[in-house]
């Protein structure tokens, strides 16, 4: 009886063992397009359930307030098997994430 358990108990170990899958990830997609005025974007996606897009420009340009105003999101499975997604606005007022998981000041 100790023996079944015993061998129980390292199968599930052994099945807990999470599986790495980032190590043979492959990129299903990659646009980028900066050509270096009127700002930039970029998205990327991975066969392991990572994504992110982005969208960049400058506002106030010419002015003692020019700063560079960005707009993006990114999504990533986490250990618990849940797809976590964040957005997010990046500007003179700092970087501003939401997501679902994240709280939020009242």
């Amino acid at each position: 009886m100790k023996l079944i358990i015993v061998l129980a108990a390292l199968v599930a170990v052994a099945l807990a063992k999470p599986l790495d899958s980032d190590k043979d990830a492959q990129i299903l997609k990659n646009d980028f397009d900066n050509i270096g005025v009127d700002g930039y974007q970029h998205a990327y996606e991975t066969s392991n359930g990572i994504s992110a897009s982005e969208e960049g420009h400058i506002i106030n340009a010419g002015t003692d307030n020019e700063a560079i105003a960005v707009r993006g999101q990114f999504s990533y499975v986490g250990a618990d098997g849940v797809t976590y997604t964040v957005t997010y606005v990046a500007d003179e007022n700092g970087f501003q994430p939401q997501g679902a998981h994240i709280p939020q000041p009242e």
